[in-house]
């Protein structure tokens, strides 16, 4: 056997090789192409409901009544989305969402940001258990402090300049401060745990170069941070433009409701067009996606970043 390896010339030999490697591709790419058709089957299902959405947004009522939801169009038009853009108010209500979710987003991440540099890179005394404390905070039930909270909210006075009803109660505040309160925990922990990855040696350089905590925590952690915010951005956004809990529940003026509240202008009384329905919603889930797009290279980068280390 030795003789024959011997004797075989290195020509031979690497066509050998090289036909056991093409060999054991073949099992690789099929499981790859496995890969890949399961991964294009799970985005389908969680696109079928947008899909049939914006296909049902394009009908008439009347057409998918007769033919129903899954039927060929005879007729396609954008006349639901004038509609909707036109009878439910939908500016006004997404100037509201905007009111409530920029500020509570930009909040709760600069908070976030403060209390994680502390845990992670400052080594405070109690750190561990501030972070468990406020990770703790994710699995208290929303609906366990919507009595307390509403009951304070009316005794919290505010000036009438940052609200019309002179209390915490029926403004933008109320909305604001639950959203930060209910998301700083998450935040913390997702920044906590990605600043713990950061090499010491850029604070330890930056210690030796005579930098305060500030300028330790601004100019240093923070850039380094920018994938990591821009993920939970785009998923604080997200979830506080989604939200119609809070809103519904300590704002009473109808005027102040968020974008989630027009979708409601669009049911009538006793007949509900669930195309006009359904162009609504595509309407209101257009600024999320679009955050999305802006932010998409960050929020990739800030999910995936630390996954091939060790």
């Amino acid at each position: 056997m030795t003789a024959d390896i011997r004797t075989t010339s290195p020509a031979a030999r690497g066509r050998s090789l090289a036909g056991g490697d093409r060999r054991g591709e073949h099992p690789r790419r099929r499981g790859r192409f496995g890969v890949h058709i399961f991964l294009m089957a799970v985005s389908l299902a969680f696109l079928a409901p947008l899909l049939l959405a914006v296909y049902a947004s394009l009908r008439p009522y009347e057409e998918t009544a007769q033919h129903g939801y899954f039927s060929l169009p005879e007729h396609l038009s954008l006349d639901y989305y004038r509609e909707a853009l036109s009878d439910s108010g939908m500016g006004e209500y997404f100037k509201n969402t905007l009111i409530i979710a920029v500020p509570a987003v930009l909040i709760t991440l600069f908070l976030a940001s403060f209390v994680a540099f502390a845990v992670s890179r400052i080594k405070v005394r109690g750190g561990i258990v501030l972070l468990m404390f406020f990770t703790a905070g994710n699995l208290l039930p929303p609906q366990v402090l919507v009595t307390p909270l509403y009951v304070l909210f009316l005794k919290i006075p505010l000036p009438w300049w940052m609200s019309d009803s002179l209390t915490m109660y029926d403004s933008y505040w109320a909305v604001i401060i639950v959203n930060i309160g209910f998301q700083l925990g998450f935040c913390v922990f997702v920044l906590a745990n990605f600043m713990r990855t950061l090499p010491q040696e850029i604070l330890e350089a930056a210690i030796v170069d005579g930098a305060g905590l500030w300028t330790q925590f601004w100019r240093i952690t923070l850039p380094l941070c920018r994938p990591a915010l821009a993920a939970l951005g785009t998923l604080e956004f997200t979830w506080i433009y989604n939200d119609f809990l809070w809103a519904l529940i300590f704002i009473s003026n109808p005027d102040k409701l968020p974008i989630t509240s027009s979708l409601n202008n669009l049911r009538g009384q006793f007949f509900t067009d669930y195309n006009l329905l359904a162009a609504g919603s595509v309407l209101v889930a257009l600024p999320t996606i679009l955050v999305f797009l802006l932010l998409q290279r960050h929020f990739i980068a800030g999910l995936t970043l630390g996954s091939s280390k060790g």
